[in-house]
């Protein structure tokens, strides 16, 4: 599947002796997901030919004492972030969702044309749009270049930079809405990521975050949302206790289907006048009574990402025994965990296809499976297509449903292998 990189490559890994957040030590192992390569590093024909692929240990340790689940091993963001791939306006689904919270926000907090939303993370301003139609002014900060030369050609002023507190006091701005979307997971330093929130929040300005659920995750084996550039894995336990180190407070929690499950949390600072809202002691109940605030919470979830993994490589043996073509839709990054660390490669599903150009033509890391344009299912339909991205299988399907009536059969694997 890879070797490890070299120092040349100038992506050199760290071991985690400490919880990012509390500084205790990390014994307690979650799951271990062997070696694999960053599942968003999408491989060229030119990177092919150098030979495998670089790997780094993927394994999750949940900190005994403030419970934050983290990934044992941090690869430098630089190595992460410097070519992404993933365009948050692929998805129409996602674009819509961004809508929609742009219109809550938008009429909850009256923002208007002196009003400042700030976006870290803020891709290729699929989101921002939304305030920008309004003629709300905004800034986006995004740490990939290549994402963010998007967002300004497309007129949305977009900053070039890892957000922390020594960005935020640069900039010197104060947000009335601060949005931090899918990004809290991805921070090496989540106190100094707080701490630039705190710094860029408006003294009764609002921020806006929103993650995958680490309840979720546990409840529906969603282990292939494991990858090196998600850091942390979040519970409301554990972001409320980092934000606190910042002076703010949580005051809204929202649940929504997004990504698996995950929580839209609202916060201010400590004095701002914002009441608890009825859903902050639902979600705190809730993970209670899951025991999220002990270790025993997290018990017995290797054995069940096992089951899965084992259920996958079943169910592709049984498919090249009876001869049929297996192809997979999606170059997620989930997809890369799942196929790497179930032993899935090029022999056993023939090629996954993604709408995103900008991946078309290359391979998914590891396995090397080829990625090519939609059309192609349609061209030479497989018998059974797997969707990768689980997620938004019900939109896939219904994007392929030409491809279902010509007799191809879907299915996802997560939490367990199924038609759909």
């Amino acid at each position: 599947m890879g070797v490890r990189p070299r120092a040349v490559e100038n992506l050199v890994q760290r071991e985690l002796a400490r919880c990012r957040l509390c500084g205790a030590e990390l014994r307690y192992s979650l799951v271990d997901l062997g070696a694999t390569p960053l599942a968003n590093a999408l491989v060229t024909p030119e990177r092919a030919a150098l030979g495998p692929d670089p790997i780094w240990d993927l394994h999750v340790r949940v900190c005994s004492r403030c419970k934050l689940a983290q990934v044992e091993t941090v690869v430098p963001p630089d190595a992460v972030f410097a070519d992404y791939p993933y365009f948050s306006s692929v998805s129409s689904s996602w674009v819509e969702h961004a809508r929609r919270c742009a219109e809550a926000m938008i009429a909850r907090f009256a923002l208007g044309r002196r009003s400042l939303v700030l976006e870290v993370a803020s891709n290729d301003g699929y989101l921002l749009r939304h305030f920008a139609s309004r003629d709300i002014p905004v800034l986006g900060i995004e740490a990939a270049a290549n994402v963010a030369a998007v967002a300004n050609a497309c007129g949305i002023p977009t900053e070039t930079a890892f957000f922390n507190h020594a960005l935020a006091q640069r900039l010197a701005v104060r947000a009335d809405l601060l949005v931090a979307n899918n990004v809290l997971a991805h921070v090496p330093d989540l106190a100094g990521f707080v701490a630039g929130v705190s710094q860029a929040l408006a003294p009764h300005g609002v921020a806006l975050f929103e993650f995958p659920h680490l309840l979720r995750l546990l409840e529906d084996v969603q282990f292939d949302t494991i990858y090196h550039e998600h850091y942390s894995y979040l519970s409301l336990l554990v972001v409320e206790r980092a934000l606190a180190l910042a002076g703010l407070r949580v005051f809204e929690v929202i649940e929504l289907p997004t990504h698996g499950g995950s929580l839209r949390v609202l916060a201010c600072h400590d004095d701002a006048p914002y009441d608890a809202q009825p859903g902050l002691a639902e979600v705190r109940a809730r993970e209670r009574e899951a025991g999220l605030h002990t270790l025993a919470g997290y018990d017995g979830f290797a054995a069940r990402v096992a089951a899965v993994q084992r259920g996958l490589r079943d169910f592709l043996a049984t498919r090249r025994r009876d001869g049929r073509r297996v192809a997979a839709y999606g170059a997620a990054a989930k997809g890369c965990t799942l196929l790497n660390t179930s032993g899935v490669g090029a022999s056993d599903i023939a090629f996954v296809a993604d709408r995103a150009p900008s991946k078309q033509g290359r391979m998914l890391p590891g396995c090397r499976v080829p990625i090519v344009a939609p059309e192609a299912l349609l061209a030479a339909p497989p018998d059974d297509l797997l969707i990768l991205p689980w997620n938004i299988a019900g939109e896939i399907a219904e994007e392929l449903a030409p491809l279902r009536r010509a007799g191809t059969r879907f299915w996802v694997a997560v939490p367990a292998l199924r038609a759909l």
